[in-house]
């Protein structure tokens, strides 16, 4: 069972997230609220596994109030929502400690992949910001060293059939439809190639099959 908090300070907003929850079996909301400090209070006796911040503005406080979450919860894996998704606001965010970010593009079958993905223990970036990413490492492709322990020799043809198609921007839905396997298995076998590559995000993931020709740019 996957724990979560819901944080968005308007009210209609955070019902909407909480029902867009509801109903999936795995998936429990121990606390939603609309109030930073009664959600820093909250979180000190609530054992949360992922925090959904909805952001409508990436402001100091709120980059703040990520800092604090991460020292008074290191467990507790903070996924951003926002429609602000440019370049240097993700960049704060993950360095404030986010461990993942739903851009404008984002939908309810990319929250749950996202969720299932920090509660894993991978960062997880929508489609948008993925491509935001990429562009920065690429054009710095040279200059950034993968691990010396990345070998695609160490991956099974299928997990590269299947980080092919999510460097092609593939969902996991529709690689689960492509290989006739459940979205679960598809999560599994992304899960396997991030260990056997000693990669920390999809992100990774992708740079890593642009570095070794897996998908071209």
């Amino acid at each position: 069972m996957i724990d979560l908090a819901i944080f968005d300070e308007h009210k209609l907003v955070l019902e909407g997230l909480s029902g867009l929850l509801s109903g999936i079996s795995d998936v429990r909301v121990v606390l939603s609220c609309d109030d930073r400090n009664i959600l820093v209070q909250k979180l000190k006796s609530i054992q949360a596994h992922v925090l959904i911040l909805n952001m409508h503005d990436i402001s100091v406080r709120n980059l703040n109030l990520i800092v604090q979450l991460n020292i008074s919860n290191p467990k507790l894996k903070i996924l951003i929502v926002s429609i602000i998704d440019n370049e240097e606001i993700v960049l704060k965010t993950i360095k404030a400690g986010a461990k993942g970010f739903l851009g404008k593009d984002a939908d309810r079958t990319s929250l749950m992949e996202a969720i299932y993905s920090l509660r894993n223990g991978h960062d997880y970036y929508s489609k948008s910001i993925t491509h935001l990413l990429l562009n920065r490492y690429i054009s710095s492709l040279k200059t950034d060293e993968m691990s010396q322990n990345a070998d695609v020799s160490n991956l099974s043809a299928r997990q590269i059939e299947i980080l092919k198609l999510w460097g092609e921007n593939y969902s996991n839905q529709e690689i689960a439809d492509r290989f006739f396997i459940s979205v679960r298995t598809v999560e599994s076998h992304k899960n396997h190639i991030m260990q056997k590559l000693n990669l920390k995000s999809t992100v990774d993931m992708v740079k890593f099959a642009i570095k070794n020709n897996i998908i071209e740019i």
